[in-house]
């Protein structure tokens, strides 16, 4: 149990949010997305040497965007994540690119 207790520690606002940024009366407040996920397992057979056990985490952080603070309110500022674009227009390119190929031969 020591194990999760150390991961729910872990897991606040500082995971999320990153340390503020101030710039001539502006403050920045950086964020990200995280995304977690684990599992565990265990066995027995009846070969007492046949004994395992396992377990795993992951966890992924990706930009979500920027609180920006001034004296007069705040206002959210998404992140442009490039990662899904390029994936599209890649897709995109090599379909292209296949089908010119079919109509070529």
């Amino acid at each position: 149990m020591a194990l999760v207790d150390q991961i729910q520690q872990r897991f606040t606002a500082g995971l999320v949010y990153g340390e503020p940024i101030e710039k001539d009366g502006v403050i920045l407040l950086p964020a990200v997305r995280v995304l977690g996920g684990g599992g565990g397992g265990s066995g027995e057979r009846k070969d007492p040497e046949s004994v395992g056990e396992g377990g795993g985490f992951g966890l992924m952080a990706r930009p979500a965007g920027s609180w920006v603070i001034t004296g007069s309110g705040a206002r959210w500022v998404p992140a442009i994540d490039a990662v899904p674009i390029v994936f599209a227009v890649t897709v995109l390119v090599m379909s292209y690119l296949r089908y010119r190929l079919r109509v070529s031969r």
